[in-house]
């Protein structure tokens, strides 16, 4: 397992960058290839960890993908009803991967089970198995050690009986969930009659947009979504697309940018999709200095550059409701900001943290006290006193298992006196190849350590 080493930041962070490709829309994209027919072209495909347990299980599933050599994905995709049997299929450590699947393989007539390693293998999946039970679908898994009445991997789904399908449904989910959306709209698409999800707050709409770009029949109203499944085998054709840049890992460099003094960082081609851009409303919110410039919209979803300079001071704020749902994956890196602000923030309503790759609560309430940062922890957040007008102190952190852990404790190394270490670095590699060259290219200190 390696360790990063981050030096107190000497200069300032500069630098124009682009950042590995959005993970929630690169998962999605490369199954709709794959359930399309004819050759689709992805390009700017990252090889994060993450996605690749998505193309392993999409080859084993018997879908040929090629790289080109030059960054893009040629997928011959099967068509809705062209997927064969796999024994096992790994998921390493995403979630995204697992839920998805679940609603993919419980509609197909072939039994599948799906493994993941020692953290996902603890995560809930109830919530995706229940509705998707509610339609047909047979899935068990092994019961939760923690948590009564649920399950987690590995998890045996179907066959369907011969000649059944999955019946319509009408879900309302009772926390938002893009993972569960997706995985209900998707085994939608062979079900015998419509399928319609409600949630509390619109989450990440990534599956809807493509959906609708590829011409499946979909109505968006509200907070509910609705999908009819296609009468045509054959209905999602083959396309061309260039993925954006993950806001999520762009994240990391912004928030660099913004507590290191005199730093002008911009981070090109990101996804800014507004379901997903929680993070920069926080940015904004602690005073920071953001700029979007609109792109495009490949597949629906809009790109641009985000362009950010440090502010003279940041001010502690309040984080909760929709703009923390929309940002729930960012808000370990948000700590960092807290812990460079003026007084008091609050961080509320996300509770959905506590099962992530680690209870990212409790671990980021560690992290912020092992830099000197007093938390105090709540069932459902963090309230954090910052220290903005002293160095912080340099720590030895153990990243759990969950790359963003050990990514934001990376920024918070920036501004900490002394030498930083994090344990088990490899985990950044789940989403960020090459997190810690960015950091060095904008004029970090950092040395990765086998």
């Amino acid at each position: 397992m390696s360790t990063l080493c981050v030096k107190t930041v000497s200069r300032p962070l500069r630098g124009t960058m682009q950042v590995p490709s959005d993970k929630s829309i690169s998962h999605r994209a490369l199954m709709f290839a794959a359930l399309a027919f004819g050759r689709s072209r992805l390009s700017r495909f990252s090889y994060g960890e993450d996605n690749v347990s998505t193309l392993r299980a999409m080859r084993a599933l018997g879908v040929s993908i090629q790289d080109d050599g030059q960054g893009t994905l040629l997928v011959d995709g099967v068509g809705l009803d062209g997927l064969r049997p796999a024994s096992e299929l790994d998921c390493g450590n995403s979630g995204t991967t697992m839920r998805l699947f679940c609603g993919l393989l419980g509609a197909q007539s072939f039994h599948s089970r799906l493994v993941g390693d020692p953290s996902l293998s603890g995560r809930p999946m109830l919530r995706v198995a229940g509705p998707l039970r509610q339609r047909g679908a047979l899935i068990e898994g092994r019961p939760h050690p923690k948590r009564a009445g649920d399950l987690t991997a590995p998890l045996d789904i179907g066959p369907l009986p011969a000649g059944c399908q999955l019946s319509a449904l009408d879900y309302t989910m009772p926390i938002s969930s893009a993972q569960v959306k997706s995985a209900l709209l998707l085994s939608g698409l062979y079900a015998e009659g419509p399928t319609r999800v409600s949630e509390p707050v619109r989450s990440r709409d990534h599956t809807e947009r493509m959906l609708q770009a590829l011409g499946i029949p979909l109505e968006r109203q509200g907070t509910s979504v609705s999908l009819q499944p296609p009468s045509n085998r054959h209905a999602l054709k083959a396309f061309d697309v260039s993925l954006p840049g993950d806001l999520s890992a762009a994240a990391f460099p912004l928030v660099a940018a913004a507590i290191v003094t005199n730093s002008q960082v911009a981070v090109q081609g990101v996804g800014v999709n507004p379901t997903r851009t929680g993070i920069c409303d926080i940015l904004e919110l602690f005073g920071a200095k953001l700029r979007v410039d609109s792109e495009g919209s490949p597949l629906g979803e809009p790109t641009g550059t985000l362009r950010i300079a440090s502010a003279a001071t940041l001010q502690g704020t309040v984080i909760g409701g929709e703009t923390a749902v929309r940002a729930i994956d960012e808000i370990p890196i948000a700590c960092a900001l807290a812990a460079r602000a003026s007084g008091t923030t609050e961080f509320r309503d996300v509770g959905e943290l506590r099962v992530k790759e680690s209870d990212r609560i409790a671990t980021m309430a560690t992290v912020l006290r092992a830099f000197g940062v007093e938390c105090e922890e709540k069932p459902d957040g963090l309230i954090v006193e910052g220290r903005p007008n002293t160095l912080l102190t340099a720590a030895r952190v153990k990243s759990n298992g969950d790359h963003r852990i050990a990514m934001t404790a990376a920024v918070l190394g920036l501004v900490a006196k002394g030498t930083t270490v994090i344990e088990d670095a490899d985990t950044i590699a789940t989403s960020f190849p090459g997190f810690h060259t960015m950091l060095r290219d904008l004029g970090a200190e950092t040395e990765l350590l086998p």
